[in-house]
């Protein structure tokens, strides 16, 4: 009887400890999960563009804030391309990112991703250029408008009134291409003889070629404003082909860029100041999904570069 009482307490003893131990277990799990949970802020950033070095700034500016913060950053270059970057957002909402930043190549385009993100319950946050559809819970830019209208004063005081002069337009359907463009035509507008103005879609080479067209066309232009570098860049090489001086004025001031105004081929660029915009972008998402409010409107500095 004694040993069949001994037994007895020996088993309870045993299923004590035991449950116990799974008690511990699962609160340590728990708690594992939890700060997994805490740690785990998953952003998604589609980038209109990698082949341009305003956005490689841009980019590094976002990562850079990421790896302070503990945010897992997954970067996909659209390569200018909106379709594509309507199927990145989509394999970006798959892999359950929290928040959508967003540059879109095409403002008017990018309204269908937007909203798919706005579907699937993700915050989204535009960069640089805006969307002109779908929910978005802050903008973080340059006042382009302004960048647009400082270049075009400066232009219109170097060149002076009667001027002639040409434009080279970024992607058509971009926020960025169509406020640069009427800010630079509210500064000058009435006041020089804009020949030409024609898009060569952000790009050096294409910058290179319509300036190509344009000289031919119209070989008395006397100034140039380019509404990126990179287009700026490929109009002094076509400029320089043809022996002309030519006012050129650009926008973004990239390295390139600045080198060209220090060395005086290049009138002045606007500043843009992309690894803060870069930065500023991933602040935001880490406020907003932290639960604190963000303003619609995160405007950026701009300040005009010339070799003064």
């Amino acid at each position: 009887m004694k040993k069949m009482k001994h037994l007895f307490f020996v088993v309870i003893a045993m299923l004590v400890l035991s449950a116990c131990s799974m008690n511990s277990s699962v609160e340590q799990n728990d708690a594992a999960d939890e700060g997994t949970k805490e740690g785990a802020v998953k952003v998604g950033f589609s980038i209109s563009t990698l082949n341009n070095p305003f956005f490689v700034t841009l980019s590094e500016g976002a990562k850079a804030v990421s790896e302070e913060n503990g945010v897992e950053l997954v970067i996909v270059d659209a390569q200018d391309d909106a379709s594509k970057q309507a199927s990145d957002v989509e394999d970006l909402i798959q892999q359950g990112i929290d928040l959508l930043l967003i540059n879109p190549v095409d403002s008017s385009a990018v309204g269908s991703a937007v909203e798919s993100a706005n579907a699937a319950g993700i915050p989204v946050i535009t960069v640089d250029r805006s969307a002109d559809s779908g929910e978005v819970i802050s903008h973080i830019a340059s006042d382009n408008v302004a960048g647009g209208k400082l270049a075009g004063e400066y232009l219109l005081e170097l060149a002076g009134e009667g001027a002639k002069v040409a434009m080279l337009e970024g992607v058509p359907g971009s926020s960025a291409a169509r406020d640069r463009g009427a800010g630079f035509l509210e500064a000058v507008e009435g006041k020089v003889d804009l020949v030409s103005s024609q898009t060569a879609n952000f790009n050096r080479s294409e910058g290179l070629s319509v300036m190509e067209n344009m000289l031919q066309a119209h070989p008395d232009i006397e100034a140039v404003f380019a509404q990126n570098d990179e287009m700026a860049l490929g109009a002094i090489e076509a400029i320089s082909a043809a022996g002309k001086d030519i006012i050129v004025i650009g926008f973004d001031a990239t390295d390139d860029a600045v080198k060209k105004v220090e060395e005086g081929v290049m009138a002045a660029t606007v500043a843009q100041k992309p690894e803060e915009i870069g930065k500023i972008a991933v602040e935001t998402a880490i406020k907003y999904l932290n639960g604190e409010s963000v303003e619609e409107f995160v405007p950026v500095d701009l300040e005009l570069v010339t070799k003064q």
